[in-house]
């Protein structure tokens, strides 16, 4: 099927482009990189050029980055991301106020920078705040008029998963918690941070899967854009 008036657009045989996203929600198709070989996301954003001027794939190591880059004009990868952008720089904000990514620990990087990168390739302002997990609460403490000071923040953590339910009690504003796979043997890959999540006490906590710093930032965006719509 050849049909673009059918919102679709076949790349070779290995992807259907869902080309009317963008007029539908607002983004164009993400593209998740993680098992597509090279060669699939150099055809994939070869014929995205043709629809979007945003490009958003995840999960994509150095190697294939690399490659694609190479091959395919007006990309940029984040490496502690491992994301892929295009087809221009990342751009200005779009709306007022700003989404806070805070972040347990230095290990739950590579989650937090998906969810930033995310963010700002929606049009939101971000404010990262790494390394205040629950350990050293004094941390968190002292940025936290900068984290209420948000739309909406997103809580990264791994390890017992605390650091949302605190936020939750303190922050009287949307909060999303990313449970992430780091951890010790028992804390299987992030089940133990997902379950605490999904138990914690403090209300009006919103828990997305393991690792998924994009979902837990697509729905941020979403929330922010209506907020500022509103105000």
């Amino acid at each position: 099927m050849n049909d673009q008036r059918n919102g679709v657009d076949p790349v070779n045989d290995y992807a259907l482009l869902d080309i009317d996203r963008e007029k539908r929600l607002g983004f164009p198709e993400v593209v998740f990189g993680e098992n597509k070989t090279s060669a699939q996301l150099i055809g994939i954003a070869e014929r995205m050029s043709a629809h979007t001027s945003r490009l958003l794939m995840t999960r994509v190591d150095a190697a294939k980055a690399v490659r694609v880059t190479d091959c395919v004009s007006g990309l940029q990868y984040h490496e502690d991301a491992q994301m892929l952008t295009g087809f221009r720089a990342i751009p200005q904000p779009e709306r007022g106020g700003y989404i806070a990514v805070v972040c347990a620990g230095t290990s739950d990087l590579r989650v937090a920078q998906e969810a930033a990168v995310t963010l700002e390739m929606m049009g939101s302002r971000v404010e990262r705040i790494t390394d205040v997990g629950v350990a050293g609460i004094h941390r968190l403490f002292a940025r936290l008029e900068l984290i209420r000071g948000a739309d909406v923040v997103i809580a990264i953590a791994g390890m017992e998963g605390a650091l949302p339910s605190v936020l939750g009690g303190l922050v009287a504003k949307p909060l999303i918690a990313v449970p992430t796979s780091v951890g010790y043997g028992t804390g299987l890959n992030g089940l133990i941070a997902l379950g605490a999540m999904l138990n914690g006490c403090a209300p009006g906590v919103t828990v997305v899967n393991i690792d998924n710093g994009f979902g837990a930032a697509y729905a941020a965006a979403s929330i922010h854009k209506q907020i500022r719509r509103e105000n």
